[in-house]
């Protein structure tokens, strides 16, 4: 119990703290995306894959389908923590002139998986059970697959565009599934 309270933990500090930030960042206009990204150790997506497939020693499959909205930048980071309890994998995908077009991808190994509440399940293409649920300012789409944990999210403002629908078509596109 206590380790999936500090995975819990973990997954806010890391899920809000840099959104948070973001919002302080592009208030004041000092930095651009890139540098403020880079200096919290974001790099590509594909820098950011690569030593998460290293570390894990396995492939990692990532949908195709994005959101339906504008992005600007994307960003990867690896979050290699002591052990691998807390290890994972973050993709970002932002607008910076449309602050509510915020996608981002977490995955995790499913052993150190962070266990969510549903609001409502859907079932994917393969069979999978995804549940769809929200936090603060985040809509959630959950499901697991070839061993990883799959936490895709989008800003709530976006949910007119972005729907859980939408969200399943993304997670059904993993492996160009489609």
């Amino acid at each position: 119990m206590r380790g999936k309270l500090y995975q819990l933990l973990i997954f806010n500090i890391m899920f809000f703290g840099v959104n948070c930030g973001l919002v302080v960042a592009a208030n004041s206009q000092l930095k651009p995306l890139e540098v403020i990204y880079s200096e919290i150790g974001y790099t590509t997506v594909e820098e950011a894959v690569s030593k998460f497939e290293q570390h894990f020693k396995r492939d990692l499959k990532l949908p195709v389908r994005v959101p339906p909205l504008s992005f600007t930048h994307y960003f990867g980071r690896f979050n290699d923590q002591d052990g691998d309890t807390n290890d994972s994998l973050e993709i970002q995908y932002l607008n910076e002139d449309s602050p509510g077009h915020h996608y981002k991808i977490d995955i995790r190994p499913i052993g150190h998986k962070i266990p969510m509440r549903a609001n409502d399940t859907y079932e994917l293409r393969n069979g999978t059970k995804a549940i769809y649920t929200n936090v603060t300012n985040f809509n959630l789409l959950v499901f697991e697959r070839d061993g990883w944990q799959y936490i895709l999210s989008v800003d709530k403002r976006a949910s007119d565009q972005v729907t859980a629908e939408v969200l399943v078509k993304i997670a059904n596109s993993i492996g160009g599934l489609d």
